[in-house]
């Protein structure tokens, strides 16, 4: 039995997913539009922190490789500000050096995703990552 559509249920998660290829966001929005949330893109840091002004996601996955400051730089700016400290941040990059899976946990990420990702792999991180927030709220 397919999955009720929850576009317009209030109660519906948000996810931000911030990055600059777009193949890459339009996939990634489908593959979580179909688990039943609600999904907005940014292709930088500055888009993201012009919806971030607007609205709240329960999580934001956060490519590494982006426009002017990196993901990395922009997940030290998020955790560094009482506004966006709480949100959780899960890294969805192609860069599968350990480096770089460090420097994201250390930045405050709450998950590491290499991509390309099966969507069942991703669509469970994400799932794992709400019922933590929910866990912890």
């Amino acid at each position: 039995m397919p999955k009720p559509d929850r576009r317009s249920t209030r109660q519906q998660p948000l996810i931000l997913i911030v990055d600059d290829d777009p193949a890459n966001l339009l996939l990634t929005r489908s593959v979580l539009e179909r688990e039943g949330y609600e999904v907005i893109g940014a292709g930088s840091a500055d888009q993201a922190r012009a919806l971030l002004s607007q609205r709240r996601p329960s999580l934001i996955l956060m490519d590494i490789q982006l426009p002017g400051i990196d993901g990395i730089e922009f997940t030290r700016e998020l955790k560094g500000n009482r506004e966006t400290s709480e949100i959780p941040i899960v890294i969805l990059t192609a860069q599968q050096m350990p480096i770089f899976e460090r420097a994201a946990r250390t930045a405050g990420c709450a998950g590491y995703i290499t991509k390309p990702s099966r969507p069942a792999v991703l669509a469970a991180a994400v799932e794992e990552q709400m019922r933590l927030a929910v866990g912890n709220g």
